[in-house]
């Protein structure tokens, strides 16, 4: 079983717990976000310091700025002595980088837009739906095409052998299914696969006489279950197309401009927890340049690039909760530089010694 199968199947889980495919992914969101929260205490108070030490951080930087391996070294040494680590403010990015990869890839499986693509969740029609969709159903017995689509196999291969059933058969190759002619959609389209690309002994061969194969529009994703019959050494197909019709949904794009709004507030409120920190202004100018072209940039590409809007979602709670984290974080840090301060003007307090004061007697005379 591959990941993206075992992401589909915990959304499934998940789904029998909440009743709702959607709250199936807040579910998911929130777990993954509680499971990197000590990460994210570590990231913040990797910033926390980074913002803190950077004034002197500079100072190293010009002082050796004829020298870039003195100074790479005598960072070195102030990162050492200081037990700070400029790395470690990635880590969470990093871990979450694969996590949005593998929800992306389940959304827009066909295992899941067989099983709940057509869900809907609040103002959201589809949770597999993209801003700009062209795909046609699964599973319809049609195939919504363009000229230049290519197509595979997908899992699901049955095949006949006069009357026995073999099931799960193997393709060996990725590229076996061929389209025979010129694609024109709203026409017929003729597919063929080969023979020797089933993954079977050559008596298994010999005796096929048909196959059920779920067949995939790499393109659109679409999954089709087409009948293969044998024609001498090839399993050839004729499946039904039409023209693929492009919607605009506006439910996903209010989900990106939600992404867009959170994510500015995401940085709002890190910058406002940061205030009372000794900030270099460049640095400062820096952060805040970012926080406004960022959420511009991912807008853009969001535009462009197909997002399911289940991934939208999960997105848009992860901001939510970063903000919620960001904030219980800072109160925890402060509160330990508190205590650090206080205990410190304890131990100062203790080490002063006392004036001693010397009683003048007088000569009684």
């Amino acid at each position: 079983m591959d990941f993206t199968t075992l992401t589909v199947e915990l959304l499934k889980i998940l789904n029998n717990i909440t009743g709702s495919y959607g709250l199936a992914i807040i579910a998911l969101t929130v777990i993954v976000r509680l499971c990197l929260w000590p990460l994210g205490v570590s990231q913040q108070r990797s910033m926390r310091s980074m913002q803190i030490l950077q004034p002197k951080m500079k100072l190293i930087q010009e002082r050796y700025k004829n020298d870039p391996q003195m100074a790479q070294k005598k960072l070195m040494e102030f990162y050492k002595e200081h037990k700070f680590n400029p790395m470690s403010g990635c880590l969470p990015l990093l871990i979450q980088m694969p996590i949005f990869i593998l929800l992306y890839t389940a959304l827009i499986s066909p295992q899941f837009i067989q099983e709940a693509g057509n869900s809907n969740f609040f103002f959201i029609d589809r949770l597999d739906k993209t801003l700009r969709g062209s795909a046609g159903s699964s599973y319809d017995n049609t195939f919504s095409v363009s000229a230049n689509d290519k197509f595979t196999v997908y899992k699901k291969v049955k095949v006949f052998m006069g009357n026995d059933e073999l099931d799960n058969v193997k393709i060996t190759s990725k590229n076996a299914v061929k389209v025979q002619g010129q694609i024109e959609p709203g026409q017929t389209m003729d597919l063929k696969i080969n023979l020797d690309d089933f993954d079977l002994k050559y008596s298994q061969m010999d005796k096929i006489t048909s196959a059920e194969i779920d067949i995939q529009n790499i393109k659109t994703r679409e999954v089709e279950t087409v009948k293969f019959e044998r024609r001498d050494n090839i399993m050839a197909a004729t499946v039904p197309t039409n023209a693929p019709q492009s919607q605009f949904h506006m439910d996903v794009l209010v989900l990106i401009l939600l992404f867009a709004a959170t994510m500015i507030a995401t940085q709002k409120v890190m910058m406002a927890s940061n205030k009372n920190v000794q900030q270099d202004p460049m640095q400062a100018q820096m952060q805040k340049m970012m926080g406004t072209m960022m959420p511009v940039m991912i807008i853009f590409m969001f535009i462009i690039a197909p997002i399911p809007a289940g991934v939208l979602l999960y997105l848009v709670v992860s901001n939510i909760f970063q903000i919620i984290q960001t904030v219980v974080i800072n109160k925890q840090l402060e509160a330990e530089d508190n205590h650090k301060h206080a205990v410190k003007d304890l131990s100062e307090a203790k080490t002063i010694k006392p004036i001693e004061t010397k009683t003048i007697e007088t000569d009684k005379k």
